[in-house]
């Protein structure tokens, strides 16, 4: 399975198939669960040396910097964090030359950047695997620890460590950004069913949208972008919501707190949907915003364990690519 995936950049979810996709989330489940039987964990097999991986960061992180860095830790590697004042990435030094300088030293790079133009620029140069860590456009590694999170409460499961998740709904609740964009490609990939319920002028990128609906021809798969909030909860398998300003948008944040304020992820909201539902943040929260503390810390709530998650999906995809 892993000659398949050797070498490979992640820098959006369309680069997996429907296959692939699962075996990523399969291994994950096999990492989560090594690690909470076994404490150590063996180094990368096959690899003579420890391998070395790359952290540019172009925004402030907890999530994906700590989980990155716990996850190649415990591959038996080691990263190295290179803030934005390091490379200037772009200014002080072309996205062509840190490519080239990086793949001289280290074993792969993974990038959270604002421009999506950023980490392809880095995949087209670079010898070693590229991740997206986050771009304004997408957020793979996001969306995969999602799916895992939602295969592990709702799945149904297959062979080969695989999880059904085809008819599930998923309704994400406020801003189409580069998280909504990935859950989309996500949802395709395994069969469910997503609805995305924001105000007009709010909705995905419009591109990917028409890819999700491409690639999710074939299962079946419903895609809805609507402003009828409480429609669109009703009978949801999970409900997912973000911040409704994102890091770059500062400058309109008071005009989309406007915008927003009746998208709120509530009680009264949630009792809308399936009573076993889910509710997932990709967090940080901005709490008695779009979601309340009640549901948050409730016992619907899987944001924490989708959190626990960041590390073993980068972990199983960065011993695939390893």
């Amino acid at each position: 399975m892993t000659d398949t995936f050797k070498g490979r950049d992640l820098i959006g979810i369309a680069d997996l198939s429907a296959q692939e996709f699962q075996q990523v989330l399969a291994r994950a489940d096999q990492l989560k669960r090594e690690l909470r039987s076994v404490p150590q964990v063996a180094e990368v097999r096959g690899s003579s040396a420890r391998p070395t991986l790359a952290l540019i960061f172009e925004k402030p992180s907890l999530r994906t910097r700590v989980t990155f860095e716990v996850a190649i830790s415990q591959l038996g590697g080691q990263a190295i964090y290179l803030a934005p004042a390091d490379i200037q990435l772009g200014k002080r030094e072309s996205v062509q030359d840190v490519a080239a300088n990086l793949s001289r030293w280290v074993d792969a790079i993974a990038a959270r950047t604002f421009s999506h133009a950023t980490v392809t620029g880095l995949a087209e140069h670079a010898s070693v695997p590229v991740i997206n860590a986050l771009s304004d456009l997408e957020h793979p590694c996001q969306a995969l620890a999602d799916l895992q999170t939602i295969g592990e409460v709702k799945g149904k499961p297959l062979s080969g460590g695989f999880r059904d998740l085809s008819g599930l709904k998923l309704v994400f609740v406020g801003d189409g950004n580069n998280v909504a964009n990935s859950l989309l490609l996500a949802c395709a990939r395994t069969g469910m069913h997503m609805t995305i319920t924001c105000p007009e002028g709010y909705g995905p990128d419009q591109g990917i949208l028409a890819r999700a609906k491409e690639l999710g021809a074939a299962s079946g798969c419903q895609f809805e972008v609507t402003s009828a909030l409480h429609d669109a909860v009703r009978g949801a398998d999970a409900i997912y919501t973000d911040v409704w300003t994102s890091m770059g948008q500062e400058a309109e944040a008071e005009v989309r707190r406007r915008a927003f304020g009746g998208f709120q992820v509530n009680a009264e909201l949630l009792a809308l949907a399936r009573p076993d539902a889910i509710v997932l943040h990709c967090m940080p929260a901005h709490r008695g915003e779009e979601i309340t503390s009640d549901v948050l810390d409730g016992p619907q709530s899987a944001a924490f364990e989708q959190a626990e998650n960041r590390l073993h999906a980068q972990k199983a995809w960065l011993s695939l690519v390893l």
